[in-house]
């Protein structure tokens, strides 16, 4: 009965768990190649990951990524060998980073291709956020769903879908649409324009999401069926909660004071109107997101970093092969 307890509890946990010290000691001595300078650039506001961080958890994460941009290499080499196919140039290995809002997604992000363009191959990595691909706040209004926006359902997934599957595919030049913070809104008849990547790098709320398959088992595309690797930022929700809010705060002092910015009537707020404003976003919206959509999708991920309360990564999980 032991073996077969142990045998269920493995099934329930797909997941190996590592302390960040055990983590750590897998860097096996590879030179950080970013300065502290770098990293100021890169981490996002309210967010205090330090070179020391990126140490003992960020490199031990690329090592192993270059593995996997390896393997995915040769096996796609060996099939079209096997299938006596012509070879159609590289394919672009994907990466999705999921989480909440405001547990450190964009960070993470920044802080990895960084590191994984100066790998001795100089790899061409792109970082591509979904805000973009978010309906237009007009479209949102019309629907009713402007208060559900970052739920599943406030996002263009047939154009995320056919963006994943020109990049999979290799095309030349493939275009993503661009979000404004200031404006909060999709920038009409802007267009970010990638280009052959040998990374590309997908980061947002809902990335690991999952639909209703349909009885009758035709197929159904999810966003994640064109990841090679996924990565899930996770911590208790309220820390996230606190750190929303303490952004919040500070982006009344910072971004919010643009004229153009949609929530510049916020930066002129008493402090605690401003508080009692960002709990209650982070309580009607972000929590409920959090809870019923992102959380959920988090056992899917390859790899999952938790922070502690410091806002730094404590544990990290890596799925078993």
């Amino acid at each position: 009965m032991k073996h077969l307890d142990k045998a269920i509890e493995e099934v329930r946990e797909p997941h190996r768990i590592f302390t960040k010290k055990s983590w750590s000691d897998l860097n096996t001595g590879l030179t950080l190649p970013l300065s502290l300078n770098d990293i100021r650039k890169l981490r996002s506001l309210n967010d205090p990951i330090s070179l020391e961080e990126v140490e003992q958890v960020y490199m031990p994460i690329s090592r192993l990524l270059s593995f996997h941009v390896e393997a995915v290499k040769t096996l796609y080499e060996r099939r079209i060998k096997f299938l006596n196919l012509p070879a159609r140039g590289k394919t672009p290995f994907i990466i999705g980073i999921a989480g909440s809002v405001a547990v450190g997604k964009s960070t993470t992000a920044r802080i990895l291709k960084a590191l994984l363009s100066r790998w001795p191959s100089s790899p061409k990595v792109d970082l591509v956020t979904t805000d973009g691909f978010l309906y237009p706040n007009a479209v949102l209004e019309k629907e009713g769903i402007m208060k559900k926006k970052g739920f599943p359902e406030s996002y263009d997934l047939p154009a995320l879908l056919r963006f994943l599957s020109d990049i999979k595919a290799g095309k030349g030049l493939v275009e993503a649409p661009v979000y404004s913070h200031t404006s909060y809104d999709v920038v009409g008849g802007e267009q970010i324009l990638i280009e052959k990547p040998d990374i590309l790098i997908l980061e947002g709320l809902n990335v690991l999401q999952t639909r209703t398959l349909p009885k009758d088992g035709k197929a159904v595309p999810f966003v994640s069926d064109y990841f090679d690797f996924s990565i899930y930022i996770d911590a208790r929700e309220d820390l996230i909660s606190e750190w929303y809010i303490e952004r919040f705060m500070q982006l009344r002092k910072t971004a919010f004071l643009n004229k153009k910015s949609y929530f510049y009537n916020v930066s002129n707020m008493p402090d605690d109107e401003a508080v009692t404003m960002a709990k209650n976003l982070w309580s009607a919206i972000n929590k409920i997101n959090l809870l019923e959509n992102i959380q959920p999708t988090r056992p899917r991920a390859n790899l999952i970093l938790h922070k502690g309360d410091n806002h730094l990564v404590d544990e990290v999980r890596l799925r078993r092969l």
